[in-house]
């Protein structure tokens, strides 16, 4: 298995500050542009360019986490159970990730978000999912609606070495109904939760070039705190549309990218 090069470190730097932006506005640990990205414009090996990220969205969604806070934006009960029932998922897939071809379930997770911010961004163009403006209580959210989730969500995380970010942030605005902002910041906290497991199991797997991990962090933790806030600062309904299409984007690139690699 190839390692990074000197030569490649510049490249990888540039890739930590855009994928770190995009972690701290769009609440994503930032893995559906930083995996192909670091194959296409550093030539890492797919294995090492699928994991090596991971440590870097533990920097970057903490960076995020602290703006957030500040905010009061986080609902206890949703992170809890997510980290709570996530965490061994996120075990459990990072295991599987060795034996298991992941190249159709990560077609099928972008075709899944593809459909997602789709869905999303035609509600929002028509004006027929206005965004709850109030954050959602504990007492509303269904403890055996967000353990499926967590369960699933965590399993894809590890088995694809991404932070869930992106799901889970999509399942709090569509089915939770929390308000984008909300949905953003206990997506942020949940993916810096489930990265720790996710990077400890790859690790020990051999699948993460520490070289890369520590440059994605130097850049992907200040720029993390940059996107974060951008995103408490930026009126809801322009919020919304970002992400949708962002979802669409990420999601078509991923699907194209896996198909032709």
């Amino acid at each position: 298995m190839e390692y990074l090069q000197q030569s490649d470190y510049l490249p990888v730097l540039l890739i930590g500050v855009v994928v770190g932006y995009l972690s701290g506005l769009l609440g994503k640990g930032g893995s559906a542009i930083s995996t192909p990205a670091l194959q296409i414009f550093a030539g890492v090996h797919p294995f090492l360019a699928l994991a090596s990220p991971l440590p870097a969205s533990i920097s970057s969604t903490l960076s995020a986490t602290v703006v957030y806070s500040r905010e009061k934006l986080f609902n206890r009960r949703v992170i809890l159970l997510g980290a709570v029932f996530g965490v061994p998922a996120t075990i459990a897939g990072s295991w599987l990730s060795s034996y298991l071809p992941g190249k159709t379930l990560m077609v099928l997770t972008a075709l899944f978000i593809v459909t997602i911010g789709l869905s999303l961004l035609f509600a929002y163009l028509t004006n027929r999912n206005k965004s709850p403006e109030m954050a959602i209580t504990s007492s509303s959210v269904k403890a055996e609606q967000l353990i499926g989730a967590a369960l699933f969500i965590g399993f894809l995380a590890g088995l694809l070495a991404n932070a869930g970010g992106i799901l889970f942030s999509s399942f709090f605005i569509k089915k939770l109904k929390m308000p984008i902002k909300q949905a953003l910041a206990c997506a942020v906290v949940l993916s810096a939760i489930l990265s720790v497991p996710g990077a400890i199991t790859h690790w020990y797997l051999g699948h993460i070039d520490w070289n890369i991990a520590l440059l994605l962090s130097l850049t992907a933790f200040p720029a993390s705190w940059l996107g974060a806030k951008t995103a408490v600062k930026m009126k809801t309904p322009l919020l919304e549309k970002i992400f949708a299409l962002t979802l669409v984007v990420f999601g078509l690139y991923d699907i194209i990218f896996t198909l032709c690699r």
